[in-house]
């Protein structure tokens, strides 16, 4: 009997292993994404291509990304991290050196995403896509203009509001709605937001993630801080939905490709990110998430109605009216704190 668990226990052992990613043979590529992020025939186009194996694993926040890949408890090749933590990775020495030269579809990207604040150079990324963070609201349940911060905290909306699992944009919004930078650095300004969060806790009918445009669509609620993607997807499902950004200003975001340091598939990883920036998936991957490219022949080829709709491509007034996330540094446990006593009320 003994020898027989004993033999069992091997096989699973053996099994797990074989499971976990990095463990498989060197024509498996791991990638790491966000929830529904990017067209499933992407994945499947660029295996017949290349002949090769993509396991594929999804996350729901940077941070949770994070600390997967730094315990080290599963080795990926590829990942999107957002720019602020894309800052943080490669400061903490978590990712590695990305050659341009394996990049030639690099040349596609619009200059004005390139050499960016959070990764000169573009040293250990690749843009993949971007947009903002707003409102979508519903016209049926909600008749009054939506131009501010504010509407998420009136209490004739209770249980109708629904807030991001997600600490750097919940707790963005609060500060932007206080009159702070979402980047603040002082004890002061994130207790404000905290408390302010915690007051509107009542009203919140849940915080999600990828749900809230699920729940819009069904108007289960009548309000929702999304992601501009999630909303162009949504409002194209149900006309009584539409976007409003916020005159406190918002954040803009960028997500983009980079490779973790673990990876000992460089090669083909380069390979994956080339092929990431090519017209065609692009233009897939574009469409199939609802958010903007940053490669120029996609924009030219989209739709004039969506390539003018300032839910996907914002105006410059808009934009300058909108911060970017920046790496805090060590300060970043101040708002792990914050958001740990924010959702434990």
């Amino acid at each position: 009997m003994m020898k027989k668990i004993g033999v069992f226990l091997m096989l699973f052992i053996l099994v797990a292993i074989i499971l976990l990613p990095g463990c498989d043979d060197e024509n498996t590529l791991y990638v790491y994404n966000w929830g529904d992020y990017m067209d499933k025939s992407v994945i499947k186009q660029f295996e017949e291509e290349y002949g090769v194996k993509v396991k594929y694993q999804t996350y729901t926040t940077n941070e949770d990304m994070y600390v997967k890949i730094n315990s080290g408890s599963a080795k990926y090749d590829i990942i999107f991290p957002s720019e602020y933590m894309l800052h943080r990775m490669a400061q903490e020495g978590l990712l590695q050196s990305i050659n341009l030269n394996n990049i030639p579809n690099f040349a596609l990207i619009d200059d004005i995403f390139k050499n960016a604040e959070y990764d000169p150079g573009n040293v250990y990324s690749v843009p993949y896509l971007w947009g903002t963070v707003g409102i979508l609201y519903n016209k049926s349940m909600v008749n009054e203009t939506v131009d501010s911060w504010d509407i998420l905290w009136d209490k004739k909306y209770e249980k109708k509001i629904l807030m991001v699992d997600s600490q750097r944009d919940s707790i963005g919004v609060a500060l932007k709605r206080l009159g702070y930078s979402m980047n603040s650095t002082l004890e002061k300004e994130i207790d404000e937001a905290k408390e302010s969060l915690i007051e509107q806790k009542p009203l919140v009918l849940a915080y999600v993630v990828d749900e809230a445009r699920d729940k819009m669509i069904n108007n289960e609620a009548a309000l929702a801080v999304v992601w501009s993607g999630e909303a162009i997807l949504a409002m194209a499902e149900n006309d009584d939905l539409a976007y409003a950004y916020p005159k406190e200003g918002s954040n803009i975001w960028y997500d983009c490709v980079a490779i973790p340091a673990t990876s000992t598939k460089k090669d083909l990883a380069e390979k994956f990110i080339n092929f990431l920036c090519r017209t065609d998936i692009a233009y897939l991957n574009a469409e199939y998430t609802g958010y903007s490219s940053p490669q120029m022949e996609v924009v030219e080829q989209l739709d004039e109605e969506l390539r003018n709709n300032p839910t996907a491509y914002p105006s410059n007034e808009i934009i300058s009216n909108c911060e970017v996330f920046k790496y805090i540094g060590d300060f970043v446990e101040y708002y792990n704190k914050a958001w740990i006593e924010i959702t434990a009320n």
